[in-house]
């Protein structure tokens, strides 16, 4: 996206002719805050190695503050470590440390408060109640990151990145793991999500509230207690992403809840209890993906309409698809499914009759999930093979039309 690239270059280009002030021993001056208090727009305030206490640190001038060597901000579990405001701001090369709790005023490592065009780039955060907290910001850029929580209880840890009421956000190349959400975007619109890992979170990988206009691709979602949550939004594009081992009582690969004209291309959904949970949700376009090992692959509650499933593969799943009406207003065509026992005698590579995805025995589960210790019994089989002859509880008009006979090259 043309922005991030420009951001980035405003941002460097701002420095190049700045005075460098040296932080530390040796340095110019002894603290962070003095270098920071010295320097004037343009200027890199470079920090050497150490371990610095100096509680509650801000930024609103145009500088870089960049570490040499990593060094060391202490909050002592006691403080918000920095504060950025202003805009064309770096901050790269640090270890954040221990920053303090606040519940009321949502503490974090480094926050981001009415700013423009900022860099947050090639630190390490731990120990943090949020790491990277931005909130009416345009054009910030959060790169190279490694953020590890410590995981206590969903109201005791907050989100790796935070991202409230900002634009044209790029946030890519971090590793982050053990906080309430990996990354969380709220009224957060024409931004960026790419090659993250986000992992042994306790909510979610990744939680889209009321952001429209947004894409999240090559980014892995793994062992969270659900992989995605995209809810409330629109027009939001999700590519290329990796989810897998997404497992618990309510855990998605993806849950799409009142969303509607979005995308859902080439991802991989593996061993989640749910891959892709739908509710209230419309016009979603969901090609070209790969559903293998999950519990239930898909589940299309009633209150959806107008999505359309083409060119899937759906392979070793328990169930897959669920649902818990008796009409479907959504469209299936074009998918493979290993579970189909169709012929082709025109070998033109679709099967001649539909496939019936729904299986009796998953609607039974949906209303009694106790069933589920029968999976896989001589009996289950016996009632899923009647009704596919006779349809009667499944719904008739969830079908494949046109089911391939063999895998989607995907």
């Amino acid at each position: 996206m043309r922005y991030c690239f420009l951001i980035c270059i405003m941002i460097f280009a701002g420095y190049a002719n700045g005075n460098t002030i040296l932080v530390g021993k040796g340095g110019r001056v002894s603290t962070i805050r003095e270098g920071i208090s010295m320097a004037v727009n343009g200027d890199p305030v470079m920090v050497l190695p150490g371990i610095y206490k100096e509680g509650h640190l801000t930024i609103t001038k145009s500088i870089a503050l960049i570490g040499k060597d990593r060094p060391v901000l202490d909050g002592e579990h006691k403080y918000e470590i920095l504060l950025v405001s202003g805009k064309n701001i770096r901050v790269s090369g640090f270890e954040f440390r221990n920053s303090g709790y606040s519940a009321m005023n949502d503490f974090a490592s480094v926050k981001v408060v009415d700013a423009r065009q900022i860099l947050i780039s090639d630190n390490h955060i731990t120990g943090a109640y949020f790491a990277i907290h931005i909130s009416n910001t345009a054009g910030a850029t959060v790169r190279d990151n490694r953020i590890e929580g410590t995981p206590r209880s969903e109201q005791l840890t907050g989100n790796a990145i935070h991202c409230w009421k900002s634009s044209e956000a790029l946030i890519e190349n971090n590793h982050v793991q053990g906080h309430r959400d990996g990354i969380y975007f709220e009224f957060v619109t024409h931004s960026l999500i790419r090659n993250n890992i986000s992992e042994k979170n306790i909510r979610y990988g990744l939680h889209f509230m009321f952001s429209n206009d947004d894409t999240y691709q090559h980014n892995t979602f793994q062992d969270n207690g659900a992989g995605v949550a995209v809810m409330y939004s629109s027009k939001v594009k999700m590519e290329r992403n990796l989810f897998e081992d997404n497992w618990g009582p309510s855990a998605y690969g993806i849950l799409l809840k009142d969303i509607s004209d979005s995308y859902i291309f080439h991802n991989t959904f593996r061993r989640n209890t749910m891959a892709l949970h739908l509710e209230g949700s419309s016009r979603i376009d969901i090609r070209y993906n790969r559903f293998s090992e999950n519990g239930w692959a898909v589940k299309v509650q009633a209150s959806c309409e107008n999505n359309k499933f083409h060119h899937n593969n759906f392979t070793g799943n328990s169930f897959d698809v669920g649902t818990n009406g008796s009409i479907s207003l959504n469209d299936f065509y074009n998918n493979y499914w290993d579970k189909y026992e169709g012929y082709d005698i025109n070998h033109d590579g679709i099967g001649d009759i539909p496939y019936h995805p729904v299986s009796m025995y998953s609607m039974i589960v949906e209303q009694n999930p106790a069933t589920l210790m029968l999976f896989r019994s001589f009996t289950v089989q016996l009632i899923d093979k009647a009704e596919k002859a006779i349809p009667s509880l499944t719904p008739e008009n969830l079908t494949d039309t046109k089911p391939f006979m063999k895998p989607v090259q995907l």
